[in-house]
């Protein structure tokens, strides 16, 4: 077996990708200000760019790892069903929270890259930043954005998210289970509303919910904003 055929094998990129998360749950257990997935990432950006590894050999297996990205976002869905009756007594609150949090996600999110001279793709590309990775792409392709770029800074968005949003919430004196888990899902979608869930699954349950509703929220938003696009960026 050549080195060519290991590479471009899927269980290549599998191993991998397992490796590093081991390590980094690792270090996470001794620092635990350190994020695995964060770590993880980083470890395996830095593999590929010092070992000379081809990205497209690595992404035959990271491309089986995630197709189970859709199956783990269902999953987030269990929280959620435990937690319907508490969810549903605070529905107006969070509807609302979310509504006000994806305008001014795509508002932020676009403002700031036109402010730093972003070309047209590149502001259409930040605008679903704040929406899980599938509906970010696709919003992305129909605007006339780039998707790939649109993917990477709403994984950035909510590793972010994830990392400090918690800490910086409570910092600012939101402590409620509520308004908590409503801003993570809205901002930090699939991997902040996994934060929440190893710390409460009450507060992992609003994230779920408020993660999804923000998902079908921004798509609504996107529509009026297309037919506004030619003259907001002309």
């Amino acid at each position: 077996m050549s080195a060519s055929d290991v590479l471009y094998n899927p269980l290549f990129g599998v191993t991998l990708t397992l490796v590093a998360y081991v390590v980094s749950l690792a270090v996470h257990g001794r620092r635990r200000h350190v994020h695995p997935l964060f770590l993880s990432s980083a470890l395996l950006v830095a593999l590929l760019a010092l070992s000379g590894i081809p990205y497209d050999a690595y992404k035959v297996g990271g491309d089986l790892i995630a197709f189970f990205l859709g199956p783990a976002t269902i999953a987030l869905g269990v929280p959620l069903y435990k937690n319907a009756k508490n969810i549903r007594r605070h529905l107006p609150a969070i509807v609302s929270g979310v509504t006000a949090g994806s305008v001014v996600s795509i508002a932020g999110a676009g403002a700031m890259a036109w402010a730093m001279g972003g070309t047209r793709e590149i502001v259409l590309s930040m605008l679903p930043k704040s929406v899980t990775s599938p509906v970010a792409i696709e919003i992305s392709r129909q605007l006339g954005g780039l998707p790939e770029l649109s993917a990477t800074v709403t994984v950035l968005a909510g590793l972010l998210g994830s990392m400090i949003g918690p800490e910086f919430l409570r910092l600012c004196g939101i402590r409620g289970g509520i308004p908590l888990g409503t801003a993570i899902g809205t901002a930090a979608h699939g991997i902040g509303t996994a934060r929440l869930i190893r710390e409460s699954e009450p507060l992992g349950g609003v994230s779920g919910f408020a993660m999804g509703l923000a998902a079908i929220v921004t798509s609504v938003l996107m529509i009026p904003l297309y037919a506004l696009l030619p003259v907001l960026l002309r």
